[in-house]
């Protein structure tokens, strides 16, 4: 079935979270490549009354493009599911799936993708057991260098590379300042690489990988939206067997997860080949500076032309 309507769709950027410049960034670049496939693009900061005022407009689809708790943990996609609205994304089963780094790891652990070892410690931990003792198990169950980050979140806030011990501390307090939960993930040195999957009528396809390389060594907020920090290839440099073992981790992540219509899988790729599953993004950055806009130009497609694809696809699928 499609739909070849020129639609009204309602882009939601913005909101309260730490990630709000990203938010207005990627749905102003949303509703212009919306506008130049000849659809209405009506762009929206939420608020009070936002849910009304979507219902009075009645928009054939709405795309939110809120990072952060707000967009990406489900609890907006299940208002709109619960009013009827039709949505790009996944649904809020999925989404909350893939917001909290912990379960998507366990989820595509227990299906055999590769996964580096990790702990999630909640804060109340360190009060019950004691700081020092619970540091000092992390130090010697997943050893350094290793990675702390926030269970929940995205856009490298609150991320630390600890390359001693001695850094954990200062990590877990920069980890806290972003989610009640820090997830310490042991390091897997290698190749970073971001997979875009497209899942509209035809089902999910891997768009070409796209590999990072900061030019600081780290992957941070600055390093993802200051143009110059970062070199990316896209396609990445790897291997035609790298690339599609990239692809296959990230499809499966994506039908692990129950994702729909867009994603991206960021992943390691060790020296052997293997490529390590780090987590899954339900809402990807759509910036001049992401990720995903590099993959879809990368597969020689038009982002107009994708993001036309993916409304209409939200648009007729009635289970939104």
């Amino acid at each position: 079935m499609t739909d070849n309507r020129n639609l009204t769709i309602v882009v939601l950027a913005g909101g309260i979270s730490h990630e709000r410049d990203v938010s207005l960034r990627s749905g102003r670049r949303v509703a212009d490549e919306l506008t130049d496939a000849g659809h209405r693009a009506i762009l929206r900061d939420p608020g009070a009354g936002i849910l009304d005022w979507i219902a009075e407009t009645a928009p054939d689809v709405v795309w939110p493009a809120l990072h952060g708790a707000s967009g990406e943990d489900g609890a907006l996609q299940a208002l709109l599911r619960g009013r009827g609205i039709s949505y790009v994304g996944s649904h809020p089963e999925a989404a909350g799936l893939a917001w909290s780094k912990p379960t998507a790891k366990a989820l595509v652990a227990r299906a055999g993708v590769a996964t580096p070892a990790w702990l999630a410690l909640p804060r109340e931990t360190f009060t019950e057991l004691g700081a020092g003792a619970v540091l000092g198990e992390v130090a010697r169950t997943i050893g350094t260098p290793a990675v702390v980050k926030p269970s929940q979140g995205g856009s490298a806030q609150g991320v630390t590379i600890v390359d001693d011990a001695a850094q954990l501390p200062r990590a877990m307090v920069d980890a806290y300042t972003y989610s009640d939960v820090a997830l310490i993930e042991r390091k897997v040195e290698g190749t970073e690489l971001a997979v875009t999957v497209i899942d509209t009528a035809d089902g999910p396809r891997a768009l070409p990988a796209v590999e990072i390389e900061p030019l600081s060594g780290v992957y941070s907020f600055e390093a993802r939206y200051n143009a110059g920090e970062t070199i990316f290839y896209a396609p990445a440099r790897v291997s035609d067997a790298v690339a599609e073992a990239a692809a296959e981790t990230a499809i499966a992540v994506h039908e692990l997860l129950g994702l729909r219509h867009i994603s991206r899988v960021d992943l390691i790729v060790a020296a052997d080949g293997t490529p390590w599953f780090l987590e899954a993004n339900m809402l990807p950055g759509l910036t001049e500076t992401s990720l995903a806009p590099q993959a879809i130009e990368a597969a020689g497609l038009e982002l107009s032309s994708v993001y036309s694809e993916l409304a209409r696809a939200a648009a007729i699928d009635s289970t939104s």
